[in-house]
C-alpha cells in the first residue's frame, strides 16, 4: 500500500494535495506542528523541521512524500537535507518538493535541496509556481493586510509583470506528481495564464470590488521596511525585497502551459480568482 506523507497540509497547497490525494484512495499522512489534523485523514503526526524528535514517526512506512519549506527560514536547505536523507535511506522512493519559480536549480536555500532530489531520489518532481494569488485575499499577508486595511499594494516591482497562479492549480499539478504511476523526474516551472503587473492586479480588483485599489511603486529601502513593520525578520524582509527587484528586471514575466499539461485542464485566471472572492475586496 502506497503511504504518501505531506509535510504542510494546513497550507495552501498541502491541503488541497491531502484533499486530492485522500479521493484517490491514497492512505495519507498529514503532518504538521499542530497536534491536530488539518483535514479528514486516516493518519496524522505532529512535525517540525527543527525538532528532529518528530522526524521519525512522520516517516515511518513512507513510500512518497510532499515537502513543503518551514516558514521564514534564510536557508531551508540547512534543516529540510538531514531530514530528506533520512527519508531517502528508509525507504522514501518518491518526493515532491514545493520550491518557486525564480528559485534556480543549485541556487541558495530551496535550489540546493531541488539539486538534492535530481541527483539523489529514485523519484522526484520540483514544483516551481511563480506568486500565489492567494496572496492578496490573505489577512496575514503583508498584501491581504494593505488591500482589506487601505485598498493599497505596496511593492518595489515597479512595472515588472508576474504570470500569478492559483495554490488549487499548484495542487493540482502536486497531486498528479505524487499520484501518477509514472514519475515526472522533473521541474514543473507552474504560472496562471497571464503575465500581469501590479498595476494590472489594482486595477483587476478595483473593477471587481467597486472599490479604488491602487498599487504604490515604494523604493527597495520602503519595502523592507514595510516587510518589517508586518513582523518579518529583517533578513527575510530584505529577501522579499530582493524579489521584487527580480520581479522589476523581468524574472518572472513569462506564462507556462504546465497546468494544462498535466492535469488535463486550463489555469485559472486572476480576474475569475477576484470574482470568487468578492466578500474580500469589498
Amino acid at each position: 500500500m502506497t503511504r504518501i506523507l505531506v509535510i504542510g497540509a494546513a497550507g495552501n497547497t498541502g491541503r488541497s494535495i491531502t484533499q486530492g490525494l485522500t479521493a484517490e484512495g491514497f492512505t495519507v499522512r498529514t503532518a504538521t506542528r499542530e497536534p491536530r489534523p488539518p483535514v479528514a485523514a486516516a493518519e496524522h503526526v505532529r512535525f517540525d523541521w527543527a525538532d528532529p524528535s518528530t522526524h521519525g514517526a512522520a516517516l515511518e512506512g513512507v513510500d512518497r512524500m510532499y515537502a513543503l519549506a518551514p516558514a521564514l527560514v534564510d536557508d531551508p536547505s540547512t534543516l529540510m537535507l538531514p531530514v530528506l536523507e533520512q527519508g531517502l535511506a528508509g525507504g522514501v522512493r518518491r518526493v515532491v518538493l514545493l520550491s518557486a519559480s525564480i528559485v534556480p536549480e543549485e541556487g541558495p536555500g530551496l535550489g540546493q535541496v531541488h539539486h538534492f532530489l535530481r541527483t539523489r531520489a529514485p523519484e522526484w518532481s520540483v514544483l516551481q509556481p511563480s506568486w500565489f494569488m492567494q496572496n492578496f485575499a490573505a489577512p496575514g499577508h503583508t498584501h491581504g493586510a494593505s488591500l482589506r486595511r487601505d485598498g493599497t499594494l505596496v511593492t518595489a516591482t515597479g512595472h515588472g509583470r508576474v504570470g500569478f497562479v492559483d495554490a488549487e492549480d499548484i495542487a493540482a499539478v502536486g497531486v498528479r506528481a505524487l499520484a501518477d504511476a509514472k514519475p515526472h523526474d522533473t521541474a514543473h516551472v507552474i504560472t496562471g495564464p497571464q503575465a500581469l503587473s501590479h498595476d494590472d492586479l489594482a486595477a483587476i480588483l478595483s473593477r471587481v470590488s467597486g472599490r479604488s485599489i491602487r498599487h504604490v511603486h515604494a523604493t527597495p529601502e520602503e519595502a523592507t521596511r514595510r516587510h518589517q513593520d508586518s513582523g518579518m525578520p529583517e533578513a527575510y524582509a530584505r529577501f522579499l525585497t530582493m524579489l521584487d527587484m527580480r520581479i522589476r528586471d523581468g524574472a518572472e514575466d513569462r506564462v507556462t502551459d504546465t497546468v494544462q499539461r498535466v492535469t488535463g485542464r486550463p489555469a485559472r485566471d486572476f480576474e475569475s480568482f477576484a470574482r470568487a472572492r468578492l466578500d474580500v475586496w469589498r
